[in-house]
C-alpha cells in the first residue's frame, strides 16, 4: 500500500477516531491529544498494517494502546 492511500485512510478515519477517544476522555483538549498520537503513531508503524485487513480495527487498536500508554 502506497503512502498516499494509508494517509487516506488515515484522514478517512479521524472524526470516528475523536468518536471513540471521547469514549476513553472527556477533556476537548484531551481528545484532540489523543487523537493526533494516534495518528502519529499510525504514520509511524504503517507498516505493521497489514494490506487488506480491517483498518478500523488496527487504527482503534493503536488509539487504545496510546490511551493505556
Amino acid at each position: 500500500m502506497s503512502r498516499k492511500e494509508f494517509e487516506s485512510l488515515l484522514i478517512s478515519n479521524i472524526d470516528n477516531l475523536r468518536i471513540v477517544a471521547r469514549k476513553f476522555v472527556r477533556d476537548t483538549n484531551e481528545i484532540e491529544d489523543l487523537t493526533q498520537e494516534t495518528l502519529y503513531r499510525a504514520l509511524k508503524y504503517k507498516d505493521y498494517y497489514q494490506e487488506g485487513t480491517n483498518f478500523g480495527g488496527w487504527i482503534y487498536t493503536v488509539l487504545r494502546n496510546v490511551f493505556i500508554n
